[in-house]
């Protein structure tokens, strides 16, 4: 179940991996406020659910205003009484330039804790945790959540179906790089109703988790939100599927048809 948690964080941040190529929008496309939950369905079943969402910080790093990004994580039914998670994830971005500062995370999963802290120097090239001190190849470094709100921003008017592209993030111990494709539009029927998407297609390595020509797909809102609306990826055995439950806050209409 832990691992199921993990595929969903991935899910959601995916579309950051295009970062380094595409130039941020002039303003956020998400506002203070903004309120997102999602469910995380094993086959048919509801196994957890996340709510993400963004408020004004009275906290400024290097006497740069922020955001304060949150997330929070549980297991939901049969899930939870088997594996019970309870984790929560909170980001201190820019407001202008959308990347973090500061970023900590209180994990509860079964009987597992752990507790992680981060301060990222962006000029510097350099992220600083409680695991020790790390070099960046770039001066856009993220954390998975801050790497959520950036990649929204991001203007992907230009790109073309098959347009691959990569960012590097820091989780636990080590800084990586995803590299992601875009696959085109579809439209995503919802319980919100049915939703125009762009959908992209994030790499995933074969293991113990998925199968060998396993895909990971996620749709977001084709609108001025840029919304994750699903994402589903199969593993080894049955299918991991994540869907956005309800949206409050909005800065724009959501793209319904």
């Amino acid at each position: 179940m832990k691992k199921l948690f993990l595929i969903a964080i991935v899910t959601a941040c995916a579309l950051f991996t295009s970062a380094q190529e595409l130039p941020l929008k002039k303003e956020p496309v998400f506002q203070e406020g903004e309120t997102l939950q999602y469910k995380l369905r094993y086959g048919f079943i509801t196994a957890a659910e996340a709510t993400i969402k963004v408020t004004n910080s009275d906290l400024k790093f290097d006497n740069k205003q922020t955001y304060k990004l949150t997330v929070d994580a549980q297991t939901s039914g049969t899930f939870d009484i088997f594996y019970k998670i309870r984790d929560h994830y909170d980001s201190y971005i820019d407001k202008t330039e959308l990347t973090p500062y500061f970023y900590q995370e209180n994990i509860r999963e079964a009987s597992y804790r752990r507790q992680d802290k981060a301060r990222f120097s962006q000029d510097k090239k350099k992220v600083v945790s409680n695991r020790g001190t790390f070099t960046t190849p770039t001066t856009q470094t993220f954390d998975l959540v801050s790497a959520y709100y950036f990649a929204r921003s991001l203007d992907i008017s230009k790109l073309k179906i098959g347009d691959k592209f990569k960012l590097n993030y820091f989780l636990g111990d080590e800084i990586s790089a995803l590299e992601i494709e875009y696959v085109g539009k579809e439209t995503v029927k919802n319980k919100l109703g049915n939703i125009r998407c762009l959908k992209f297609s994030p790499s995933i390595k074969p293991g113990r988790i998925f199968k060998k020509d396993s895909r990971l797909y996620l749709w977001v809102t084709d609108d001025g939100n840029r919304v994750p609306v699903k994402a589903q990826v199969e593993i080894l055995v049955g299918a991991v599927t994540m869907e956005l439950k309800s949206a409050a806050g909005l800065k724009y209409a959501l793209a319904k048809e």
